[in-house]
């Protein structure tokens, strides 16, 4: 609802604060009056465009502010990025004679789309010059849906969404499919060049270790063959000759037991010599030159160091990156296996979004007899008796909506709202034909029936009288505060029978100060209540009498 609102320097008001609050709030003032401006201002914060002429005469710039409390708020100013402060939200808008101006929300700049963004979440204004609501036939379905009840089970955008989303993976498999052949390609080749080689982990190495004893075999059996002979197979080798030193320290150990440590060292110190004698041995023996050798090696590190320069620094790193172009290419499938998987999924979800999107259409046809029904009922008691009224669906049948490229998130067709407001003439649109007043009072009869907006909401009628009185008017005020009793309703009058029913009756003047003429709201006690409606009834001159019946008529108010 708004709590508070400020206006400075447009048209007659120099400066004006309301505080409002909630249940039914009604304007009422003499024709002239300013009670527009009101609505006007309004409409300014909720992103309605603006001319430098609002500005009051004489002044640079005009200005209009409004706090505004709905619940859940704060979580849609955080999705658009915005400052929060709770469910309240401070919106001021600047226009300056230069037909520049600024936005804010909460402090912070923002577009003129930011402001008719969170507009039907704040305010929703019907009348003459209506920007929101009735002639805009998008808000006619969700109205129509919103008789209709959801029905319950998962919401057909979800199914929509699916929808979409199998129709964009098969469309995008279709356009990249050279694209895919072209990876399939790569990575067969990569997989296939790898896996040919056949390399094993620690292959690298082993062949460079082969290579320098194939090129230096002749060396190795040399000197192999010498050690092992300066070793053991020598007259003078070292095994034998320590031989001799050990037996030299077992006849010292047996005179002297200081050397007994030494002897039973002596496996020790042997053990690891013989080892190495035996090592050298069999070594020389093992040691083979194949022609040609060298040359197989040299080619094969070759191809190791290509395959190292295309898919990794190591032998390792290859391996592993042919196992994950294999394993790619297996989650890949064949383009026909992907084209058919995709296709076969697009058929599924279009499946459950069509019967999800027929039963709605079957409820919303269903519930668009009963709505034509209540609201000519409601219209009648409105002193529209001879209005006309239907819902009109595209396409007409159900059984006709076979053009995927007109399906949406909200189903299978669109809805608009006609009417005939005099017997003979043809149902139209709202737009074409509707007046304001007409528009106003059938957006109330819709509201007594339907009632579901956003939380907070608050529904502003202009105009709602026009053409009506007497007890209709009064129909129509008891409506009114029937409204009110679930949202703010802020309502222009000119008729007693409505105001009879505020919650908070303000009251607009127009007066002279200082040879200016100036715009003033205010809000009214009880007795000024009484004064405002027996104005109201009797004109410029208020009598005893008219007090009277504007008492009766406010006590009757409260027993309706």
């Amino acid at each position: 609802m708004i709590k508070l609102l400020r206006i400075n320097n447009i048209a007659l008001v120099a400066s004006l604060e309301l505080e409002l609050g909630p249940g039914l709030v009604l304007l009422t003032g003499e024709t002239g009056a300013g009670k527009s401006i009101v609505i006007d201002a309004l409409g300014l914060l909720l992103g309605d465009r603006a001319s430098p002429e609002l500005i009051r005469s004489g002044e640079d710039k005009a200005a209009v502010e409004a706090v505004f409390e709905v619940e859940g708020l704060a979580g849609v100013l955080e999705e658009r990025g915005l400052p929060t402060d709770g469910n309240e939200v401070v919106i001021r808008r600047e226009v300056q004679a230069g037909g520049k101006g600024r936005a804010t929300v909460n402090g912070a700049l923002v577009p003129l789309t930011m402001l008719r963004d969170l507009a039907p979440r704040l305010a929703v204004i019907h009348g003459q010059h209506e920007p929101q609501g009735l002639l805009d036939p998008q808000s006619h379905l969700t109205l129509l849906d919103h008789f209709a009840g959801d029905g319950g089970g998962r919401p057909l955008a979800e199914f929509f969404k699916d929808l979409r989303a199998a129709e964009t993976a098969l469309e995008r498999l279709r356009a990249d499919r050279r694209e895919a052949e072209r990876r399939r390609e790569m990575l067969e080749f990569q997989a296939a060049e790898i896996e040919k080689a056949g390399l094993a982990p620690g292959e690298e190495d082993a062949l460079r270790v082969e290579k320098a004893r194939q090129a230096n075999a002749g060396r190795l059996a040399t000197l192999s063959g010498e050690a092992y002979g300066l070793l053991y197979d020598d007259e003078e080798a070292v095994l034998g000759r320590l031989g001799q030193v050990f037996r030299r320290v077992e006849e010292l150990a047996t005179i002297d037991p200081a050397f007994q440590s030494f002897v039973e060292a002596k496996p020790a110190l042997l053990a690891p010599l013989e080892d190495v004698a035996l090592r050298l041995r069999d070594y020389r023996e093992t040691l083979e030159v194949s022609p040609g050798r060298v040359d197989e090696i040299e080619s094969r590190l070759a191809q190791i160091e290509r395959l190292k320069k295309k898919y990794g620094a190591t032998v390792g790193d290859v391996i592993a990156f042919g196992e994950r172009c294999r394993r790619e290419l297996d989650a890949l499938g064949t383009p026909e296996e992907q084209e058919r998987a995709l296709e076969e999924r697009r058929q599924q979800v279009t499946g459950a979004y069509l019967e999800r999107a027929r039963v709605l259409s079957k409820r919303r046809r269903a519930a668009a007899l009963e709505l034509r029904k209540r609201t000519q009922a409601e219209l009648g008691q409105l002193a529209m008796e001879k209005t006309r009224f239907d819902v009109a669906f595209d396409p007409a049948d159900i059984e006709e909506a076979r053009d995927p490229s007109r399906w949406t998130e909200r189903g299978l067709e669109t809805a608009e709202f006609l009417l005939s407001p005099n017997p003979g003439e043809e149902l139209k649109a709202l737009a074409r034909i509707a007046s304001g007043g007409e528009l106003s009072r059938l957006m109330l009869a819709l509201k007594s029936i339907v009632g579901r907006d956003a939380p907070g909401l608050t529904l502003v009628f202009d105009e709602v009288d026009a053409g009506i009185g007497g007890r209709v008017a009064e129909v129509v005020g008891r409506k009114l505060r029937t409204i009110s009793a679930r949202r703010q309703v802020l309502c222009v009058t000119h008729l007693p029978q409505i105001a009879a029913f505020a919650d908070q009756h303000l009251v607009v003047r127009k007066r002279v100060e200082r040879g200016r003429t100036v715009t003033l709201v205010d809000g009214l006690s009880e007795e000024g209540r009484i004064e405002e409606v027996a104005r109201m009834l009797g004109g410029e001159t208020i009598t005893a009498t008219g007090r009277d019946h504007a008492r009766e008529m406010l006590k009757q108010s409260l027993r309706s």
